[in-house]
């Protein structure tokens, strides 16, 4: 019995010694070339970091008859809720391959969340508002976020190595991702800074409903691809 515990006792002091794993940040700097910030840009990792596990939930929001966010990015088996703060009734629907569905005219939240399993870009739109557009891109890889409207992500708790990048926004043309090649993320952490060209939008607003079916066509495109 004391050997056992003396083994113990030495297993032990090892891990201390070792410390913590270690884990790394990565920030992102999304900006286009006149050097205005890109919100609403994906970043995707594939690399040392493993996949999440559990059950993933997300939320889609409807908020001042937009979708809240703009863009939502989830990994594939992601639930996700689209609960109407609005005190109006929305009908919520997407044609994209990666998934179809339809949501019956509405107020407050569904009941069941729904399943997005399948990898690839999701538009979506509302029956009833025209304008309403929004996107979620779903993804295979384990490490993912969304920019915000100073165009910075930033990704944490990753372990140190390489990395391939992916960049998606729904400015870019036709909607395809772009290759953002391999980062080197050491244990200290890394800042680096990505321009994007993106397409310009219109300047109607709200968006038409013509563009709002361009939009279902490219999703429609790129997840073939």
């Amino acid at each position: 019995m004391g050997r056992v515990v003396q083994l113990l006792s030495c297993a032990a002091l090892l891990l201390a010694a070792a410390g913590p794993v270690s884990a790394a940040t990565l920030e992102v700097v999304m900006h286009q070339a006149d050097g205005n910030p890109v919100a609403d840009a994906v970043v995707t990792l594939q690399g040392p970091a493993h996949a999440p596990t559990g059950l993933l939930k997300a939320d889609m929001d409807q908020r001042g008859q937009r979708f809240a966010p703009h863009v939502l990015a989830v990994h594939t088996g992601t639930q996700v809720r689209f609960p109407n703060s609005d005190n109006i009734r929305h009908q919520v629907y997407s044609f994209s391959a990666a998934k179809r569905f339809e949501l019956r005219l509405y107020e407050g939240t569904p009941s069941e969340p729904l399943l997005f399993d399948k990898a690839g870009v999701v538009v979506l739109g509302c029956n009833i508002h025209d304008w309403m557009l929004g996107y979620i891109y779903v993804t295979d890889d384990p490490v993912f976020g969304v920019s915000d409207a100073q165009g910075h992500v930033r990704l944490e708790q990753l372990p140190p190595g390489d990395y391939h990048v992916t960049l998606w926004h729904p400015q870019l043309n036709a909607m395809q991702p772009l290759d953002g090649g391999t980062l080197h993320v050491p244990a200290t952490g890394l800042s680096h800074s990505v321009v994007l060209a993106l397409e310009p939008v219109s300047a109607d607003l709200p968006p038409t409903p013509s563009a709002f079916g361009d939009a279902f066509h490219r999703a429609a495109h790129e997840t073939a691809q």
